[in-house]
């Protein structure tokens, strides 16, 4: 027993070191990013200031800072970021809340008696920040209101790709940067290198937060700021926004744009600084989902974050559960393993077997006892792929929602169907796939990312179960290109609609990959949820996504998204395409 707990200690304090090796590393890469991006910028400015007068549309973007109570070094800072710009045709639209300092008033009088694009508006009674921001916005004639806090600053060519970004996409309503942390002697540090929109991630945490550009009619058609959501009002404004706005109008800048000041006192500095601006938060989604019809309970999840959880409908759709056995203990060890692991009720278990195999398991019903909303039903297939094994076993049965498993995989909670059946109920979700375990409680699938070294690479393999990964996303509900076939679930309407898997190019591997792309062109949403858990199985039988493509599989693979493959839109560029890893990119 001691020998057993001591170990265990051993385990734990070794991890600990892990993750004390990872940080460094990821801040020394960072610092290195760092210098290259100054260099690069330096040694660009000139070229940056041409491109500026070169755009055939130079668009007015009015800079919206509400302020109260800053310290005069920060407040001049994100000033001098405004007038800083490379992009000229920017106004700053400054409203107090009735500071009680007196040294606020004169800065602003003096910048604006400075600059002409510089307006100050001073409230005559503290309103807090959504009415600060209302009154800035009421000051904006721009087409386009970008969001600065007042210890905070923008990067000198921000406004300039933003306008950039606008010529290319002028249908564009909502466009983000990335963004990183100073703290108070001006390091920087915490990069954010953020997916394109994401909007099962946008639930989960704030993704869009600085920089945050608006198209400046669709603020005022809104109603701007909703008081009572204060700590959480930019949230809130942009859960309005996209409820207005068709997901192709907002657009990513996968640039570092904008510097969080990590004050005391500030969310940037500590999460839980204002913690009830984490409740207003999960309130603005609910009434999100209230506004759009959707039923759900918001919940905190791991870092005072969110958790959606859809409604199943009344009447609980049947959900097919197909597994692939190669023997009769596979086949044994799937169904104890299921039956007894899952609450879901109105489930079918498909096995997908020989006939051989059949033959021999006649006594597989005994677990059912034990829970009668199961039955079973075997399929014979005989000389198939793995492609063409689905693909018969989906157009056998009449579920409404299809779910793939591996026989090799065992649920850590009941509850692991129920968690992706009520995603998969949602029209607009595609596919949904589940975070697999190896037995040492590391990764073994956490979604899965394009366009790699390795053609596709598993997002977060082999870190630790609990650790947060890029952006919390190993954590939390959000979106990828694709999931694994290794557990993967789909509505029948949206399985049919992209004619199944495609077993002739892709029969054995790939398969998966191309169902979920050719979901992504329909516009469907492909999402991962850390809550529906699974742990391989001590065999040594490999999951599906453990295995390697042929050379035909893979060329075919290439042909077919060779654009697709140049950027993953869930998987920023500013990191390394060697592997999954998200480390930066340097």
């Amino acid at each position: 027993m001691k020998r057993l707990f001591e170990k265990y200690i051993w385990r734990r304090v070794g991890k600990k070191i892990q993750r004390i090796r990872r940080g460094r590393r990821e801040w020394r890469n960072f610092q290195k990013w760092v210098k290259l991006d100054c260099e690069v910028k330096l040694k660009n400015r000139a070229a940056l200031r041409r491109e500026c007068e070169n755009l055939p549309f130079k668009p007015l973007i009015s800079v919206l800072m509400p302020v109260y109570n800053v310290e005069e070094e920060w407040l001049r800072l994100a000033i001098e970021s405004v007038l800083g710009q490379i992009y000229k045709n920017w106004e700053l639209c400054i409203a107090d809340d009735c500071s009680p300092a007196p040294h606020i008033r004169r800065i602003l009088e003096e910048y604006a008696a400075r600059d002409f694009r510089i307006k100050t508006v001073f409230r005559h009674e503290n309103g807090h920040i959504s009415a600060a921001s209302n009154s800035a916005l009421e000051l904006a004639s721009g087409e386009y209101a970008a969001l600065l806090d007042h210890d905070d600053e923008l990067c000198e060519d921000a406004l300039f790709y933003v306008a950039e970004e606008i010529n290319r996409f002028p249908a564009a309503d909502l466009i983000y940067s990335d963004e990183d942390m100073f703290d108070e002697n001006g390091a920087r540090f915490n990069p954010k290198f953020k997916p394109d929109w994401s909007q099962d991630l946008f639930y989960s945490v704030n993704l869009v937060t600085h920089l945050v550009v608006y198209r400046t009619n669709i603020l005022r058609k809104i109603g701007g700021f909703r008081t009572g959501f204060e700590g959480s009002q930019d949230y809130d404004l942009a859960l309005r926004v996209i409820e207005q706005i068709p997901a192709n109008h907002i657009r990513h800048i996968p640039r570092i744009l904008y510097h969080w000041r990590a004050i005391k006192g500030s969310v940037a500095f500590d999460s839980d600084e204002k913690p009830y601006a984490h409740e207003r938060a999960r309130a603005a989604l609910l009434s999100h989902f209230e506004r759009i019809g959707k039923r759900a309970v918001v919940s905190q999840t791991v870092y005072n974050l969110h958790r959606v959880q859809y409604n199943l409908p009344g009447i609980l759709p049947k959900v097919c559960l197909i597994i692939l056995v190669d023997d009769v203990q596979s086949a044994k060890s799937a169904v104890e393993n299921f039956v007894e692991n899952t609450d879901y009720r109105n489930l079918e278990i498909v096995l997908v077997c020989l006939e051989s195999v059949v033959a021999k398991i006649s006594n597989l019903e005994t677990p059912l006892s034990k829970n009668q909303s199961v039955s079973i039903k075997f399929m014979i297939c005989e000389n198939l792929s793995e492609a063409e094994k689905y693909n018969f076993a989906v157009a056998q049965t009449d579920g409404e929602i299809l779910c793939f498993v591996d026989a090799a995989l065992k649920p850590e909670t009941k509850d692991w169907l129920t968690e992706m059946i009520a995603f998969a109920c949602q029209t607009e979700i595609g596919a949904v796939g589940a975070k697999l375990l190896y037995a040492d409680e590391t990764i073994l699938h956490g979604g899965l990312i394009v366009g790699t070294n390795n053609l596709i690479s598993i997002a977060h393999q082999h870190l630790p179960r609990n650790e947060s990964g890029n952006y919390a996303r190993a954590q939390i509900v959000n979106n990828f290109s694709a999931v694994s076939i290794s557990c993967l679930a789909t509505h029948r309407e949206a399985f049919d609609s992209v004619g199944g898997f495609n077993a002739g190019n892709y029969p054995n591997k790939l398969f998966d990959v191309d169902f979920c792309l050719k979901l992504g062109e329909k516009k469907y949403r492909i999402v991962f949820t850390p809550y529906a858990e699974l742990t391989k199985t001590k065999t040594k039988r490999r999951l599906n996504l453990e295995k390697n493509p042929t050379a035909e599989e893979k060329k075919r693979f290439v042909e077919k998204w060779r654009e697709t493959l140049k950027r993953d839109a869930f998987y920023n560029p500013n990191l390394s395409k060697k592997d999954a890893g998200f480390s930066i990119d340097i």
